[in-house]
């Protein structure tokens, strides 16, 4: 008797793990881009996208000078994933956490937050953490980051949950990081983002894809977000 009540207890605690798991794992999947229309796209003054930025072949592709465009909508914890390429000598990147600062980037008033990298790193020469897949001026890829040639699409994930923060290429993990961290805070001091006050301590905030003047080509976009209250 004793055995099988020790049994279904442990099945009780089982079967409420698991709940808890479900819980804390609940997901729902965000369409950013529908691969045909601008539709919930703006520019960064909140208008309708009408330069620069066109839908080619299911793929959002900067085309000429529009600005940096914004999805509608804020995002805590999330997953994006997407696939690049950028034209010779390209710069371009994805912003996340992105949020308004009066005072930013050398007093400044902008919108600022976190960078993915895009970058023709055989085009042309930059820093480890200004390169492809960076945290841009924070943190460089490790060793196992593997570009491809120039012209070819790429697969990038943005991976954040509370503190954490990853950057995925090709299948490979190639930047980590803990904002609550002191390396964090140092790295940040250190950066041109240092005399920005609270400087990507914002709990949700704006996806942005910038425009450096180059061509850059991504489709399959990709956005799901947890743990929404």
């Amino acid at each position: 008797m004793q055995n099988k009540n020790t049994i279904a207890i442990g099945l009780l605690l089982l079967l409420g793990m698991s709940q808890l798991s479900l819980a804390a794992t609940k997901e729902r999947v965000v369409e950013l881009f529908d691969g045909k229309s601008l539709d919930g796209w703006t520019t960064q003054a909140g208008k309708p996208v009408t330069e620069g930025w066109v839908v080619e072949d299911g793929m959002l592709v900067r085309k000429s000078r529009g600005g940096p465009i914004y999805p509608d909508g804020e995002f805590g914890d999330f997953e994006l994933s997407f696939e690049w390429k950028i034209a010779p000598r390209g710069n371009g990147g994805v912003k996340y956490g992105v949020a308004f600062y009066k005072k930013g980037v050398w007093g400044r008033p902008g919108w600022l937050g976190c960078e993915y990298q895009l970058f023709d790193d055989a085009g042309r020469g930059t820093k480890a953490e200004t390169s492809a897949g960076s945290i841009y001026g924070l943190y460089a890829p490790n060793d196992k980051k593997k570009l491809k040639p120039t012209g070819e699409f790429n697969s990038s994930k943005i991976v954040v949950r509370g503190t954490k923060i990853e950057h995925w290429l090709n299948g490979e993990k190639i930047v980590e990081a803990d904002t609550s961290s002191d390396d964090w805070k140092k790295r940040v001091a250190k950066s041109k983002f240092g005399k920005v006050d609270g400087f990507f301590e914002n709990d949700k905030g704006r996806i942005q894809i910038q425009d450096h003047g180059s061509g850059v080509w991504l489709r399959n976009i990709e956005m799901k977000v947890f743990n929404e209250e």
